[in-house]
């Protein structure tokens, strides 16, 4: 029996398949065959509007279909908000010209002490090791300078506080430990000294970080400054201290893990408030033996800190 006409299938050679076939298709590959539809209508803009789009689904499929074969429609791409940048001010409040003037001041006390323990490195370096402690010295004293006319003068910024731990670290965490490997030198194995000095330059650095991010306390340090143990190693190196190498190697140590433990150890600006007749005693001992006395001091500050720790656990 002949079939009838419209009942007849297509040939083989149809540009097009038949109409369950595509529609079996479109509901398998919904998704690609959706963003092709939509991106099409959304395109003829002309046309009037489409009744199986929203203006809303024509972008979300436009973003799908750029995601998955490139870029499509671009008048349908919304643009992101362009951030306008921002100018940073070193100097926050008044911009006066007294302002300017002791904000630079500040500053100049800052790169002095920097300037100080770079030539600390290049006097240890010809091999004036007591001179360039000499300079350690007084590089300490720029740092502390630095930060109380800082806040004397009303110019304390985030900017003064980083300039000032970077140069914490260039003077105090890198010239500190050369003097003290100069010093070293001839008194202890070459490998041992080396490493007692790396490892305080590794913990200052620890040191300085934890202190940028963390919050502050008025009354006690969390673990020994680093400005306190350079001073304590120029001060060492400065007076010779008449004690075994391996001895000194290990006051290094000490003092290196001393600056990254969580032990409380109290400001110097609370012990300078100390009665008058406290200070009687480290007086007369320094008149007697100096040197004794400077590692008497040192030792119970160093001891202090597990002493208050544990008290402070206890109550």
């Amino acid at each position: 029996m002949p079939r009838t006409p419209w009942r007849r299938r297509r040939s083989t050679d149809s540009p097009r398949p038949a109409g369950r076939r595509w529609a079996g298709r479109l509901r398998r590959g919904g998704t690609i065959a959706r963003q092709a539809l939509l991106v099409r209508v959304g395109r003829r803009a002309d046309s009037g509007r489409a009744a199986t789009a929203t203006r809303a689904e024509v972008i979300y499929t436009g973003a799908e279909h750029s995601r998955v074969h490139g870029p499509a429609a671009p008048h349908l791409a919304i643009p992101a908000p362009v951030e306008q940048p921002t100018e940073v001010s070193l100097l926050p409040g008044e911009h006066t010209t007294a302002r300017r003037l002791s904000f630079a001041l500040v500053q100049g006390c800052t790169l002095a002490s920097l300037a100080l323990g770079l030539t600390a490195i290049f006097l240890a370096m010809h091999g004036d090791v007591q001179l360039a402690a000499a300079f350690l010295v007084a590089c300490v004293a720029f740092d502390g300078l630095d930060g109380a006319l800082a806040r004397k003068l009303g110019v304390s910024s985030p900017f003064g506080a980083q300039m000032d731990s970077l140069a914490d670290m260039c003077s105090f965490g890198l010239a500190a430990p050369v003097v003290v490997y100069a010093s070293l030198a001839h008194s202890v194995p070459t490998p041992a000294a080396a490493v007692a000095c790396m490892l305080v330059a590794a913990c200052a650095a620890i040191r300085l970080a934890r202190f940028n991010v963390s919050p502050k306390d008025g009354k006690f340090f969390s673990g020994v400054p680093t400005t306190l143990v350079a001073a304590v190693l120029a001060v060492t190196v400065l007076i010779d201290l008449p004690l075994p190498g391996p001895v000194l190697l290990g006051g290094v140590a000490l003092l290196a893990f001393a600056m990254v433990s969580s032990f409380p150890y109290v400001k110097i600006a609370r012990l300078v408030r100390l009665p008058a007749w406290l200070w009687l005693v480290p007086i007369v001992g320094a008149l007697v033996d100096a040197r004794l006395t400077f590692v008497l001091l040192v030792a119970a500050y160093l001891f202090s800190g597990p002493v208050l720790w544990v008290r402070a656990r206890r109550v």
